[in-house]
């Protein structure tokens, strides 16, 4: 398998910035990839919760805080939800991230909870 990681200039244009061939997905391959990123001066990125990749981010970025990105997070709620539910509560969940200050997402976000 091919493992790419694509870099988004401020610009909005997208380019591949490192990738790997590998036989599976796991720690050692992102670790590479990630140190050598990192060499380059990689500062910022956004992972999907791949095989291996949170571990890898420790790894190389130890102080990293490191975040599932939106979509998946959904895709993990509704899969948890009956379905009749499913787009009221991803509708509340979307609110957390429209907020204009950490004191509001985090009230919205624990409304969430108690409502689900």
């Amino acid at each position: 398998a091919v493992y790419i990681a694509i870099g988004i200039k401020p610009n909005g244009h997208k380019e591949v910035i490192d990738y790997r061939i590998a036989p599976s997905e796991n720690v050692e391959n992102w670790t590479e990839m990630l140190q050598d990123m990192k060499s380059r001066g990689l500062e910022l990125f956004l992972s999907d919760g791949v095989v291996g990749m949170k571990e890898a981010i420790c790894q190389s970025y130890p102080k990293a805080h490191f975040q599932r990105c939106l979509v998946h997070v959904m895709c993990n709620i509704s899969a948890k939800m009956r379905v009749d539910d499913r787009q009221k509560a991803l509708d509340e969940f979307k609110q957390i991230h429209t907020q204009s200050n950490k004191e509001m997402a985090v009230q919205v976000l624990h409304e969430f909870y108690q409502n689900w």
